[in-house]
């Protein structure tokens, strides 16, 4: 099981051991496959055949002021978890006891009592995705007071990697880096002659037309 466990993830197997690094997380196992080591800041502990993984993104999302944004957020292996609770919040703010969550979701519902006013009728939760392990939060109309650290946390989940972040960027620039605008179409300077008046512009043909016409006058006058 461990075996399949880490081929699915691409580990490099060697006869004594073999390292697996899934979402920033580093696995080792003994030769005896029976558990994993886990190493993350420091702290080694072990997960044992059964146990799922709440995995994150290590990328931030961006986005551009206005955008719906879904921030990934899922179990592996694959774990129903209709009948948990799944919270969405800020870790780097100070918590409300009154609107802790950006999102919170309890006996297979949305519990809109203690959610961030700033967050109300903008977060849903794929419900028919979570069969599958999917606990990813979708944000409407997101602005850049949206900006930062999400935590995803299943309290009652029997694991010891209950929670994963994912940090969401918006930036007002990105619809200009991201969006193919048309170049506005402005005349070949080649193509052109502009006069010394009125700001008008002369085609090559007529700058001829007159220069033979000035040419014809000359010798007529002599």
């Amino acid at each position: 099981m461990l075996n399949s466990f880490c081929t699915r993830y691409k580990c490099a197997t060697k006869p004594i051991n073999h390292r697996c690094k899934i979402s920033g997380w580093l696995f080792w196992s003994p030769i005896s496959w029976l558990a994993t080591e886990m190493i993350s800041g420091g702290l080694t502990f072990r997960l044992f055949p059964g146990e799922v993984l709440v995995i994150g993104s290590n990328l931030p999302i961006i986005a551009a002021p206005g955008d719906d944004v879904i921030l990934p957020c899922h179990l592996e292996p694959m774990f129903d978890v209709q009948d948990l609770t799944v919270e969405w919040s800020k870790p780097d703010l100070k918590p409300d006891p009154s609107d802790e969550y950006v999102h919170l979701y309890r006996h297979g519902k949305e519990v809109p009592d203690m959610k961030m006013a700033s967050y109300f009728r903008r977060t849903e939760l794929f419900m028919d995705d979570m069969t599958h392990g999917n606990i990813s939060l979708k944000i409407l109309n997101v602005s850049e007071e949206d900006n930062g650290r999400y935590r995803c946390f299943i309290p009652k989940l029997r694991s010891r990697v209950k929670a994963a972040v994912v940090e969401l960027v918006v930036d007002p620039n990105f619809a200009k880096t991201s969006t193919t605008e048309m170049p506005l179409q402005t005349p070949d300077p080649q193509d052109t002659t502009p006069t010394n008046g009125g700001g008008g512009l002369i085609t090559p043909a007529a700058a001829l037309g007159f220069f033979i016409l000035l040419i014809l006058g000359g010798a007529g006058g002599c």
